[in-house]
């Protein structure tokens, strides 16, 4: 069996690390053709444009600058620190801001709209509760079941009956008439939390 999962856990929300590109077979030899194809196309460059200018030098000595300029471009390029992030005021580096960024767009808040609106939406018409809040509370007790036991509501329903109990079971199979209160929909998160 896996860990025990809380809601909070199911809403969390990690950033993955970039993916760094990796270096593909053949990668040096890549590079090597690519830095002598553009070094042979700056040297054409350099020549016909010298030339027109009335100017002549020996091709060896405009390719060997050519390539010392293509080899200090790509070691000041590997050396360079990273850019400096982009969005908000710059801090010390350790250092968090004080405020919260309300403009900002994390998964957290994401979470909290995405049930505080619907039930906000719901909260007096039975109608709306029930399309809307109900089978989400179903869908969070059937990924607990899965996560805790392995099984849903409609795999085995008598096995899922015991464990939601019957005050659960009754309030996801059987609507009510009226929208739960809220100290009732903490009851029941509560219960939700306990499978």
């Amino acid at each position: 069996m896996s860990e025990p999962t809380g809601l909070d856990d199911l809403f969390s929300f990690e950033e993955e690390p970039p993916v760094r590109p990796g270096r593909a077979r053949g990668g040096r030899l890549r590079w090597l053709f690519r830095l002598l194809l553009t070094a042979a196309g700056v040297t054409a460059v350099v020549l016909v444009g010298l030339r027109a200018v009335g100017l002549q030098l020996s091709i060896g000595i405009v390719v060997a600058g050519v390539l010392a300029v293509l080899t200090v471009r790509r070691v000041t390029a590997a050396l360079a620190p990273p850019p400096p992030p982009r969005s908000g005021p710059r801090t010390p580096a350790g250092e968090e801001p004080g405020g919260y960024n309300w403009a900002a767009r994390d998964a957290l808040r994401a979470a909290i709209n995405g049930w505080e609106r619907p039930l906000e939406w719901s909260s007096g018409n039975q109608e709306r509760f029930t399309e809307r809040i109900l089978p989400r509370l179903g869908e969070l007790a059937d990924e607990r079941l899965r996560q805790r036991h392995g099984l849903t509501r409609e795999a085995d329903p008598t096995r899922a009956r015991a464990l939601l109990g019957d005050p659960l079971w009754s309030f996801l199979e059987t609507p009510s008439r009226r929208p739960p209160s809220p100290r009732d929909l903490a009851a029941i998160v509560a219960e939700l939390e306990k499978i």
